[in-house]
């Protein structure tokens, strides 16, 4: 149970635009990590990093909410025809958090049983790297996930930046599904 890995584009929302970020792509494939399946996502984010507000790495990083109030990485799973998914942030801090909803922005208080993520992050003057992977819990052969991949990038004077896949409203909503355009399937 592999996939070949997928490279797509992040794009910002209309309403803010981030011209410190020259591009912003994602690298995204199927593997195991410690005997469970999920999916590796490695996000790299170029531009003049000098002029983004990064937050500082952390010496205990752990789980933590309120990722989006800065710069954070985000990622949306569900299985293809239900409407149970799952949300993930990584921070460059090293924080990340994931949860669970039952429907749209609907959480669901089980939350996604994870072990703390290996966050591998890097950066440059040109460029801003963070890699992380996302369990699937009972992965099913011939089965369809939809992906949603996301960032929120905060620039020096606070401003923040909402970039995705796809934005298919006229006000930024990482949680809508008709924005996860990615998708792969377990065979």
């Amino acid at each position: 149970m592999t996939s070949e890995a997928f490279t797509h584009l992040l794009g910002p929302h209309p309403l803010t635009p981030c011209p410190a970020v020259k591009a912003l792509a994602v690298t995204t494939h199927v593997q195991a990590q410690a005997g469970q399946w999920g999916v590796q996502v490695h996000y790299v984010l170029q531009g003049d990093i000098a002029q983004l507000r990064i937050p500082a790495q952390s010496a205990s990083p752990g789980p933590s909410d309120n990722l989006w109030k800065h710069t954070c990485f985000e990622a949306f799973l569900n299985r293809r025809g239900e409407n149970a998914y799952a949300e993930f942030n990584f921070s460059p801090s090293g924080h990340w958090a994931a949860y669970t909803f039952s429907d749209e922005r609907t959480r669901d208080t089980r939350g996604v049983e994870m072990i703390s993520p290996q966050i591998v992050f890097t950066q440059s003057p040109k460029t801003l790297s963070i890699q992380a992977w996302l369990p699937i819990s009972e992965p099913r052969h011939d089965q369809t996930f939809n992906l949603g991949l996301a960032a929120v990038i905060e620039t020096q004077d606070g401003s923040l930046s909402y970039w995705a896949l796809h934005h298919p409203e006229a006000r930024y909503d990482f949680h809508r599904k008709s924005g996860w355009t990615a998708s792969f399937s377990i065979s």
